[in-house]
């Protein structure tokens, strides 16, 4: 019996729905591992379909194509190596989160995923059926157990497939980025490896699928914890990983260990990845936004040139009566440090004429948000005939903050197809402004150094609907909201925790109340990257009618 084996792990980027391209993308790797000379090549969990494919799958006609394709792929890749794939697969009236081995032609073994994760972005025990743990299969000289993503997770099911034999764990994962995530994956693989013994594999997705981005970072354990291999983040990635059969049992040859980037880095390259698959995916190559001389503005367009490059990035600088001569400068700096097009539509002709056509009926009326909202509709219906004229996808940039208040005007500066940085705090806004000025990295398409100008970071954030308006007229500064929004949204306190934490009562139930008044502003909102655990969307589901206050410790 050999004491080697040779497995390729194929951390790759598939697009949900595009069976042959995924299939196209499975046997490429299959012809890297069988050049490598390896005995098996294994991709991620749900790599023929992509992921996540919610309600998609309970189709059948997309579950028989994907068994057509499944059968195909298998006799394409007859003549080498086996082959492990995951997708979804219907069995006597049932749907399997299904991991298949595939070799000599046919299928070899068939996992079926056991834990269904049904909490945060996750929904798998609406649409599949929990399987059976299943036992090891065998691949050259030796035994391998496959505990699918959540399978992990617990100990059950590992330990169920070292006591039936196995000698290598292979962990197949669609595992989405969420920040600090990784350290919580390791954490869960090392205590698997330390129960059972054994090597471990984990090899997870990479690429964006509608607000979710799955990083990669896939990585491989020898027994006793310690790291043998570690895949870039956010990266495609085909490595092949040898193992040694020693006294003690299998082992991983150290390989290949990629420098995992921070935490600012690695919510900037989820952005980025997010927005450039968001597009590529449905078909889009440029992009069209509104640059106000603002800070959310001038992130979102130095996101977009990073990602597609300057040239498929216009601007468009829509100024008013209350537009401030810094911002006019700030917003060309801006451009001109991008090296992107930067076009000017002022707003001052359409809106004397929408204010002339409602003088009718506004007579006797007060000037109030209404006008504001006003100049924020215009040009959103600006940017949107842009979009519509060019195929440009309009991108809005409204940051975590503004969408958690309402502080946006719906079908005005919130119109848009995709918002980059939807899951982001404004103090973070800051804080990745000061590090992409202060960092470049070669897959970065935007010129390195200071892009984001410096006077717009520093100065006041405002809106610039009325004569000296500043945000914190109308909220209290950002480095007091945004822990009351992380206390409220991300972390589910109370009132009461949030006022024991010295926040003022008035201030916390003001901001509970405009968290809940806004539910529906975010039901229409632009979708974008989930950067935490508590992204809006489907991390948090709440009603948009709902009287419920908190008044906890009133």
């Amino acid at each position: 019996m050999s004491d080697r084996f040779r497995l390729t792990l194929a951390q790759l980027n598939p697009t949900l729905g595009d069976l042959s391209g995924n299939a196209a993308k499975a046997r490429t790797a299959w012809e890297r591992a069988k050049a490598d000379g390896a005995d098996m090549v294994a991709l991620p969990e749900m790599f023929l379909s992509g992921y996540q494919t919610q309600d998609l799958v309970q189709r059948p006609a997309f579950l028989a194509d994907l068994r057509a394709t499944l059968d195909d792929l298998a006799r394409d890749c007859a003549d080498g190596p086996m082959m492990g794939i995951g997708l979804p697969m219907a069995e006597r009236g049932a749907i399997y989160n299904c991991w298949v081995v595939l070799g000599g032609g046919a299928m070899r073994a068939t996992i079926r995923k056991h834990h269904l994760p049904n909490e945060q972005v996750f929904d798998e025990q609406r649409v599949f059926t929990s399987g059976d743990i299943s036992g090891p299969f065998v691949a050259g000289p030796l035994r391998i157990g496959t505990p699918i993503c959540e399978d992990a997770w617990h100990e059950d099911v590992a330990e169920a497939q070292a006591e039936s034999g196995a000698e290598l764990l292979l962990v197949p994962n669609g595992s989405p980025y969420a920040r600090g995530r990784f350290d919580t994956r390791m954490t869960h693989m090392v205590a698997r490896v330390i129960e059972t013994e054994l090597p471990l594999v984990y090899l997870n997705l990479v690429g964006g699928q509608d607000d979710q981005v799955f990083d990669g970072a896939s990585f491989v354990l020898n027994p006793g914890g310690k790291l043998a291999v570690q895949l870039p983040a956010h990266e495609e990635a085909i490595v092949t990983v040898d193992f040694t059969r020693h006294a003690d049992g299998w082992q991983a040859d150290t390989g290949p260990r990629a420098a995992l980037p921070d935490d600012l880095a690695q919510d900037y390259r989820t952005m980025c990845m997010g927005l450039g698959d968001y597009l590529r995916k449905s078909g889009f190559s440029k992009v069209v936004l509104g640059l106000s001389g603002g800070i959310d503005s001038a992130l979102v367009a130095t996101i977009a040139a990073d990602t597609l490059g300057p040239e498929n990035l216009q601007c468009v600088m829509l100024p008013s009566e209350y537009t401030s001569a810094s911002s006019l400068s700030d917003a060309a700096d801006q451009a001109r440090r991008l090296g992107c097009k930067l076009d000017e539509v002022s707003i001052e002709g359409p809106r004397r004429a929408m204010t002339d056509a409602l003088a009718p009926i506004f007579a006797g009326l007060a000037e109030d948000v209404t006008e504001e909202n006003l100049q924020s509709r215009l040009r959103g219906t600006i940017l949107m005939a842009i979009s519509n004229k060019t195929g440009a996808m309009l991108l809005t940039t409204g940051n975590k903050s503004e969408v958690a208040v309402g502080y946006a005007t719906i079908y005005g500066d919130m119109n848009g197809g995709y918002n980059p940085i939807k899951d982001l705090y404004k103090t973070r806004v800051f804080d990745i402004c000061r590090w992409r000025n202060a960092n470049h990295a070669p897959w970065m398409q935007a010129p390195a150094g200071a892009v984001i100008v410096p006077g717009i970071i520093d100065k006041p954030p405002s809106a610039e609907l009325r004569a000296d308006q500043r945000d914190d007229d109308s909220l209290p500064p950002y480095d007091v909201l945004d822990p009351i929004l992380e206390g409220l949204v991300d972390n589910d306190l109370s009132v009461a925790d949030l006022v024991a934490r010295g926040f003022p009562r008035d201030t916390v139930e003001r901001i509970a109340h405009l968290i809940h008044i806004a539910e529906w502003k975010r039901f229409q909102s632009a979708p974008g990257p989930r950067l935490s655990l508590r992204a809006f969307w489907l991390d948090r589901r709440y009603p948009m009618v709902n009287r419920w206050r908190d008044r906890s410790g009133a």
